[in-house]
């Protein structure tokens, strides 16, 4: 069956081209994308993926950022929903989308374009993530001097890429303990997640005895 030429400038075909760029992606990975591939895969001349994007380099780009804006509303959503910390973590330890971007990180190691483009967007969501998420743990009683909001959103979107980079090779060890850690913690500061019920205040961190260690954030002690 012949490619159909496609209607120049029609949303429709250039989300078919981005669509058909990321089910190979997910399938054969980054590599196996090719601008043939793309137009075969998506029924149209392969003359309009340059039409649409210039280069292969443009369409990894926009397929890029079409995917971050979507995260970016999601990310939104989380962090306005009635338990914004069970919204932030379950939004980057989400495995739906963990494939696309294991691929997004390993062709930026090899295109300068795609590797700027993740860390404009890295620095985007961490500014909403801050702005945010310190005032919600400022609400619960987070001594924002001992546990620095910064802090916190790195540690826990470091455990869950980390966790997710294991998973690609099979490996789980300890991955249910670490989980389970975490999310002692946000349960105690929110409750159970889904529950409508708003939590109780928990209890502002207790000055160090003398000698002692330092104590474990609000979240710990909250039960």
């Amino acid at each position: 069956m012949a490619a159909r030429r496609g209607k120049v400038g029609d949303p429709t075909t250039s989300n078919a081209l981005l669509d058909a760029a990321q089910e190979l992606m997910l399938a054969d990975g980054y590599a196996a994308v090719t601008t043939r591939r793309i137009a075969a895969k998506a029924g149209v001349n392969s003359a309009l993926v340059f039409y649409y994007f210039d280069s292969l380099d443009g369409l990894f780009i926009a397929l890029f950022r079409r995917g971050a804006e979507r995260s970016f509303e999601r990310l939104q959503q989380a962090l306005s929903s009635p338990q914004p910390l069970w919204g932030f973590w379950d939004l980057i330890h989400d495995r739906s989308s963990s494939a696309m971007t294991m691929e997004f990180i390993a062709l930026a190691n090899h295109r300068k374009p795609i590797r700027a483009e993740i860390a404009e967007y890295s620095r985007k969501f961490r500014r909403a993530q801050l702005e945010t998420l310190s005032t919600v743990l400022e609400g619960y009683g987070v001594d924002p001097k001992r546990w620095p909001p910064s802090s916190l959103i790195v540690i826990l979107s470091g455990i869950s890429r980390f966790l997710l980079i294991e998973e690609a090779f099979d490996v789980d060890i300890g991955h249910a303990e670490a989980e389970e850690l975490v999310e002692e913690h946000i349960r105690a500061l929110e409750g159970e997640r889904g529950a409508t019920a708003a939590p109780s205040r928990p209890a502002r961190p207790r000055a160090r005895s003398n000698g002692g260690s330092r104590r474990a954030p609000a979240t710990s002690r909250a039960r």
